[in-house]
């Protein structure tokens, strides 16, 4: 695997777990360390690992059907392929299904409102495009819960608060995806990615993945304001969702 750089070259450094942010009590944070232990973090991985696989396993039918669906509607290739960073900056491949037409612009597919057909619309909106992203989960690229992984080209745009995000393995649902998606802006989005990375928990992973499955149904927060998927972060201080 790749590492990419966070600023100047250097990786994401990892913040000291031995101090206790104000509001949290002694019993919450010694529970928060423990869950970033390095057994709680094996555990943590096998158990991520085989629930991944089993979804795979008995979604298998709806990644057939999608599969089929994709090659119909918009043509081959069947998957989506993109480079994004994992934990403490590390390069992966991330697997979801097509939702947009290829770039032709003498068809004036040029935009993503442009490529965006109706059929892609309904794969974001129902988040049936992020299912080969188990694959990725299976693979230790990223783990169930955690903060969404981003292009490689933002971490040189982050500040160092907003770089602590990589702390923690990225996720395929996140505290920012249940708070709003890409309908919030991007500060508060990566705020709520380094929450994250300080409240982790075993119930907050609960929760969230609860949450996840009601944000789904509702559909909401699948686009930002104004644009057919999400603006471009381009770096502190950018509040446009």
């Amino acid at each position: 695997m790749r590492r990419a750089s966070v600023r100047d070259g250097a990786p994401t450094r990892r913040a000291s777990p031995t101090t206790r942010p104000a509001g949290v009590s002694r019993a919450g944070w010694r529970s928060r360390a423990a869950w970033r232990s390095r057994p709680a973090r094996v555990a943590r991985r096998a158990f991520e690992a085989t629930t991944a696989s089993l979804a795979l396993v008995v979604l298998s039918p709806v990644l057939l059907v999608t599969a089929a669906a994709v090659a119909l509607r918009l043509g081959r290739p069947i998957l989506f392929r993109q480079d994004r960073a994992g934990r403490d900056g590390r390069v992966f491949r991330l697997w979801k299904f097509r939702s947009m037409l290829p770039v032709d612009p003498s068809r004036g597919l040029v935009s993503d409102a442009d490529r965006l057909t109706r059929f892609g619309a309904l794969l974001r909106s129902t988040s049936l495009d992020e299912l080969p992203g188990l694959v990725n989960v299976v693979r230790g690229d990223m783990g169930l819960v955690g903060p969404r992984p981003l292009p490689p080209i933002y971490l040189d745009r982050y500040t160092p608060q907003q770089a602590r995000r990589h702390e923690v393995a990225p996720g395929l649902t996140g505290l920012a995806q249940v708070a709003g998606r890409n309908a919030i802006p991007w500060e508060d989005r990566l705020a709520l990615d380094v929450r994250y990375v300080d409240e982790a928990s075993p119930l907050l992973d609960a929760r969230i993945l609860l949450r996840t499955v009601r944000v789904v149904l509702s559909r909401e927060g699948v686009s930002a304001d104004g644009v057919a998927t999400m603006t471009e972060f381009r770096g502190a201080g950018e509040r446009t969702a």
